[in-house]
């Protein structure tokens, strides 16, 4: 490889890209509608753009929807072409789980850094996911897939498995198409909206139900494999504190998975990626019911891509993921890998999104007024924007993610904390306070969490904000208060006074919401 397109936007492009670097490999970056100007393109070798008339079959045209842009395959496949590009990397969300993009990187003669286009198909499907596994004695949820998808056929399916369950979507993700039944009463609505938008979303109405099991947490175990019949697993993540099945906060390794159970969940991962064919990094999702050696663990669904967590597994390996991806699409072995691949310290990663908790996780718009990353020892943001970027809804709200790493978990939660509460990004509302009190919670404090933890603690987390937080923002905004030399209104951030004006960002910032 010599030159690689990056597939999409944001922080992951802007993550990628540094590897690729580092490799001494060339990056295309593409862009489409407000992209231009963002920080995954100024550093980029060659950027192209997406933009253009309507999709072929008459679709929304692309600057009304900039996101159907990084969607078209064609697209991204033309960029490739016209910068010279010689490889795709399609980071996560888009395409990146899109068995087009991988076919149709074969049919150009470009390498996909990923896996196969038949694995992607094949660990889409739920359904076909699930019967790969049982079959290769992965241990399953319990539940039924039948081959009739008829109202009946589902109903009975519902019947055997039994109440509380969960209607799932095979070709699911991200929640979509997932409904959680405590009666049975309750079991046709559910079905008929989980159907409606899975066809909406993925354009796959089949569903299949599973048992829900309840004070289970989820874990995921990162793999890769290469092709010289080598498959690594990398340790756990504890993906357990999210919210509507998205995650908000993620640690590695877990706080109460033991070795012993470390190694039999690894196990049960490499079987899951050898049984598919998998090539190149992925995760293995599992749900986990108890704790010690002898705990369950349930195969939930494979990942075929870089996860938005993975740099918690980076932190405490000691690897870099996206070096690890271009070596297995450049054929080297990683066979010598795995006896290295010891846990060390701990690693905790905090989404900071654009949204509004107090008013339902309302998602945000505008511009980035002020905007300075926390520093310090092991602290890490992984980011796509700059001050003066305006954030719009035409993306996932997801801004920045904050890593920190401690040789204790009670370090690392601590040093994640403090990092936040001198997260300075001004202009709109973000979770920034809601991670603050999730992660000061005596629960998450202890490991005493489990999938449902921030949805039974959701009035605590979101109350107003108390003196305490108060003083302590204005304490930070405080710090930032003088202005850089030069800037004039209708600059980047906004209202400035000169060069040396003290200008409080609670009167100057005219645009910030508190």
């Amino acid at each position: 490889m010599r030159k690689v397109l990056i597939a999409n936007r944001g922080e992951i492009a802007v993550r990628i890209a540094r590897a690729c670097r580092e490799r001494g490999l060339g990056v295309v970056a593409v862009y489409a509608g407000p992209d231009a100007p963002r920080a995954h393109v100024l550093p980029a070798d060659d950027a192209v753009c997406l933009d253009g008339p309507a999709d072929g079959a008459g679709g929304t045209p692309v600057e009304a929807r900039p996101v159907s842009a990084y969607l078209s395959v064609d697209r991204v496949i033309d960029a490739a072409r016209r910068s010279g590009a010689d490889a795709i990397h399609p980071g996560y969300g888009f395409l990146s789980e899109r068995p087009a993009l991988a076919a149709a990187c074969v049919d150009a003669g470009l390498t996909f850094i990923g896996p196969s286009a038949d694995v992607i198909a094949r660990m889409g499907s739920k359904l076909e996911a699930r019967r790969l596994m049982e079959a290769a004695g992965v241990p399953c949820v319990p539940g039924a897939q039948p081959e009739d998808q008829s109202l009946d056929a589902l109903r009975a399916a519902g019947t055997r498995v039994g109440f509380p369950l969960i209607v799932k979507a095979s070709a699911g993700g991200g929640g979509k198409g997932m409904r959680v039944v405590e009666r049975a009463e309750d079991l046709d609505e559910a079905l008929g909206a989980a159907r409606r938008e899975a066809e909406a979303a993925f354009g796959d109405g089949t569903l299949y139900v599973e048992r829900r099991i309840d004070g289970a947490r989820h874990i995921e175990v990162q793999i890769i494999a290469d092709d010289h019949g080598a498959t690594l697993h990398l340790g756990e993540r504890e993906c357990s504190l999210q919210r509507r099945h998205q995650k908000v906060i993620e640690e590695a390794p877990s706080p109460v998975v033991s070795a012993a159970l470390r190694a039999r969940m690894g196990a049960a991962a490499v079987a899951a990626a050898r049984a598919a064919g998998y090539r190149n990094a992925g995760t293995v999702e599992f749900l986990l019911e108890g704790d010690g050696d002898e705990a369950a663990f349930y195969f939930l669904e494979m990942n075929t891509r870089l996860q938005v967590e993975h740099p918690v597994t980076e932190l405490v390996m000691g690897v870099d993921l996206v070096h690890l991806q271009l070596d297995v699409a450049e054929g080297r072995r990683l066979d010598l890998l795995q006896e290295a691949l010891v846990p060390r310290g701990h690693a905790v990663e905090c989404r900071v999104y654009a949204e509004a908790p107090a008013q339902g996780f309302l998602p945000q718009a505008g511009p980035v007024l002020r905007y300075r990353e926390p520093q310090g020892p092991g602290i890490r943001v992984d980011s796509g924007m700059r001050e003066g970027d305006d954030i719009t809804p035409d993306f996932d709200p997801l801004l920045a993610k904050l890593v920190a790493s401690a040789p204790t978990r009670a370090l690392a939660l601590a040093r994640a904390a403090q990092a936040l509460r001198e997260f300075v990004l001004l202009g709109l509302h973000t979770n920034i306070p809601y991670l603050v009190r999730v992660l000061g919670h005596p629960d998450v404090q202890a490991g005493r969490i489990d999938t449902g933890w921030l949805a039974a603690h959701h009035d605590l987390l979101v109350a107003p904000p108390s003196a305490d937080d108060l003083a302590a923002l204005a304490a930070v905004a405080a710090q930032h208060r003088r202005l850089p030399r030069g800037e004039q209104r209708g600059g980047p951030i906004g209202t400035a006074r000169g060069a040396e004006t003290l200008a409080s960002p609670w009167v100057a910032l005219g645009g910030w919401r508190g």
